[in-house]
């Protein structure tokens, strides 16, 4: 792997989360690969021309460094306009969601009152249901096979190039750093116009192949089975990591299911990439509205009717949430704009816990993001002092185990 253009570098020194700006909009320079390890992953063509575009398309790098100043004044969690708990009105929306439905609900909203044309958002693969593919739908159909999480590398903001080259406004969901990518292309007033509303789902990071591979074997999915389907979670709350095959015979089977908590605490989450570990953005807080799990009030069982915790940001996200709640398409309660703390408070301690991870990094010479506008080093001294020296030794121990300063080598499938 070249790294004498910046995105090439990003991935070499682990800033890289794959959302996929950079081949959304230069998709003749880079492409997006699927490495089992590190996850998808750009790859720019050795020619002049592409590191030229590759130092264009790290302008919209996430990874890279995200400039949070450029947002009114917040708490560490980005800003809240507005909070509420609840959930879509329609049951097959909430049954199928992740939570409560929230986001197909408000996507769903979007279209039929023609504030976008399209949706892009992400669903498993047809053919390969262990990965995901970006996807732009215009109906209600097509939100549905995108609802329910899907711990699985994704690049939604490839659809960057597509949007760019249609006539239609479209609606923008994914992960909070796919979100702050799409930000920063936002900065440009034609993408701007095109990309009026962006929802984030709140993650704790997004765990590679290998890590799939493992829970399908968890699930008892033999290796030789044709897999059809693969839910981590949905249909209730938080719902069951559970799939679907076709035998040896081209029977149509059902795995055994496992709990959520079994199947992300135990398989998935050890395989986040490092740079989840570092991120600072896990609530999306250069999108529109956030949409997460409210953990503050957890479910009773593992499948019951669920709710979405729902964070306007922005006036214009704050006035559809407000349309949806009269429309009736959302039953929600407000809440009181401290939620994300109450509702996610390992994320209190992650953004402590960040600074110092950075810190035993920049000791071994490894290159961190360039994020502004962040009170983390604020954040760590409010730790507990165990927790403090935990950041700091833990990174140092992951450093030397993982050898975090040798260059990643993406050596993955073309997409």
């Amino acid at each position: 792997m070249t790294r004498s253009d910046p995105i090439s570098r990003a991935v070499a020194c682990n800033l890289c989360t794959g959302f996929g700006a950079c081949a959304g909009a230069f998709p003749k320079a880079i492409r997006m690969v699927e490495d089992p390890v590190h996850g998808r992953r750009p790859v720019v063509a050795a020619t002049a021309e592409a590191r030229a575009a590759a130092v264009r398309a790290a302008e919209l790098c996430a990874g890279i460094g995200a400039d949070f100043t450029t947002l009114p004044a917040h708490d560490g969690f980005g800003p809240v306009l507005g909070a509420w708990e609840g959930h879509a009105a329609d049951p097959e929306i909430r049954h199928r969601g992740s939570s409560g439905g929230a986001v197909t609900a408000l996507a769903l909203f979007a279209l039929q009152r023609g504030l976008v044309g399209g949706v892009a958002h992400i669903a498993a693969r047809r053919d390969d249901p262990r990965l995901n593919e970006t996807v732009m739908s215009r109906d209600r159909a097509g939100l549905l096979r995108g609802a329910g999480s899907r711990y699985a590398q994704a690049s939604p903001a490839e659809a960057l190039g597509a949007i760019a080259a249609g006539n239609d406004r479209v609606a923008f969901v994914g992960k909070p750093c796919d979100v702050a990518s799409v930000a920063k292309a936002k900065a440009d007033p034609d993408p701007a116009a095109k990309i009026p509303l962006t929802i984030a789902i709140f993650c704790a990071g997004a765990p590679n192949l290998v890590a799939t591979d493992r829970l399908l074997d968890r699930l008892g999915v033999p290796k030789e089975a044709k897999l059809t389907d693969l839910r981590y979670r949905g249909n209730g709350w938080p719902g069951m990591m559970q799939a679907r095959f076709r035998d040896a015979q081209g029977v149509e089977r059902e795995s055994r299911a496992i709990s959520y908590a079994a199947g992300w605490g135990n398989i998935l989450q050890s395989e986040r990439r490092w740079r989840c570990r570092i991120c600072t953005d896990h609530t999306g807080a250069f999108a529109d509205i956030s949409v997460g799990d409210p953990w503050h009030n957890p479910p009773e069982g593992k499948t019951e009717a669920g709710r979405s915790l729902i964070v306007a940001r922005t006036p214009e996200g704050l006035l559809l949430v407000q349309e949806a709640l009269a429309a009736g398409v959302l039953v929600a309660r407000a809440q009181p704009r401290d939620v994300i703390a109450r509702a996610q408070p390992n994320l209190v301690a992650t953004q402590g816990a960040v600074w110092g991870r950075r810190l035993a990094m920049r000791a071994f010479g490894l290159a961190v993001p360039e994020d502004r506008g962040l009170g983390l080093f604020a954040a760590w001294m409010q730790l507990p002092w165990r927790a403090k020296l935990s950041s700091v030794a833990g990174t140092v121990r992951r450093i030397l185990r993982q050898r975090l300063w040798r260059p990643v080598v993406v050596r993955g499938m073309k997409e």
